[in-house]
């Protein structure tokens, strides 16, 4: 059985905190290929269980970060000019890095996302549990198993499915 209860993630995160430590330091025993195969097959059946429009709580509660090629694309979708989209949606760093200048989105709509088939790279990629590399991204996932129920439902089917001793 899934969870999908933000509350309940939220609130089993907490108490899960020294066990998800010990779990990351478990991982280190395996090798990348066996781990990505384990993520990818749970977040193949979980994500395709869960809609991650109905919840929204990523676009409530992270920082996003734009490309340039996410900003000309949303602009030109918009109908706006660049420096307006940026004017009017994207904070700069001195050195040029944006970011969506509000949490939530601007873009979040009740639980969906207004511009979904314009959204920015890093909306696409998250939760990035398809991608190779999981174990080095551990720090990152844990930072969002408490927000996102795919995160915390593969993190929690992957220590089933390694034998992980939970208490």
């Amino acid at each position: 059985m899934l969870e999908t209860d933000l509350l309940v993630i939220e609130n089993a995160a907490l108490g899960k905190e020294p066990e998800n430590l010990r779990f990351r330091e478990f991982l280190s025993d395996y090798g990348n290929e066996d781990v990505d195969a384990a993520v990818f097959r749970l977040n193949d059946t979980v994500s395709a269980a869960i809609d991650c429009t109905s919840c929204g709580n990523c676009c409530r509660s992270l920082m996003i970060n734009v490309s340039d090629t996410d900003a000309s694309a949303l602009s030109a979708h918009l109908g706006m000019t660049r420096e307006l989209f940026e004017e009017k949606y994207v904070e700069k760093s001195p050195g040029g890095r944006m970011v969506v200048n509000r949490i939530p989105c601007h873009f979040l709509e009740g639980n969906r996302c207004s511009v979904y088939e314009h959204r920015f790279s890093g909306c696409r990629e998250f939760p990035a549990l398809h991608l190779p590399g999981f174990r080095e991204r551990l720090f990152t996932t844990f930072m969002h198993y408490s927000r996102c129920p795919i995160i915390f439902n593969v993190v929690e089917g992957l220590k089933k499915e390694m034998g992980f001793e939970q208490p």
